[in-house]
């Protein structure tokens, strides 16, 4: 099961249309992780395999996005992503939430109940 790759264009219709938004408005319907990365990242490569396996276990209760830096420099710019991997934990209602580094699968898992109320 590969995750979506957002661009620009996906980013607005799935995640906020910031064009037509200034303030945050999730375009989404279910709660979503987006994970900001890069190919020549080692910790990126780490979370990389532990998303897979949560999305397979948490299935559609929620999405999971990846957003590669390198290519939308304009979406990193907009959420100030300054260190690689950066995960966003966005919620179905509230804001969105914003963890830095390679975190370990429990901490996912706490987030993922914590943060966007998923079971």
């Amino acid at each position: 099961m590969t995750l979506e790759h957002l661009t620009k264009d996906t980013f607005k219709t799935k995640v906020f249309n910031y064009e037509t938004n200034k303030e945050w408005k999730f375009e989404g319907v279910k709660p979503a992780i987006i994970d900001f990365y890069a190919d020549w990242c080692a910790p990126c490569r780490m979370v990389a395999p532990i998303l897979e396996e949560l999305k397979e276990e948490y299935g559609d209760k929620l999405d999971i996005f990846k957003i590669n830096t390198e290519q939308e420099q304009e979406l990193a710019g907009m959420f100030g992503v300054q260190s690689i991997p950066s995960l966003l934990f966005i919620p179905a209602e509230g804001q969105p939430q914003m963890a830095m580094g390679a975190l370990p699968k429990d901490t996912f898992k706490k987030a993922i109940s914590d943060v966007l109320k998923v079971n």
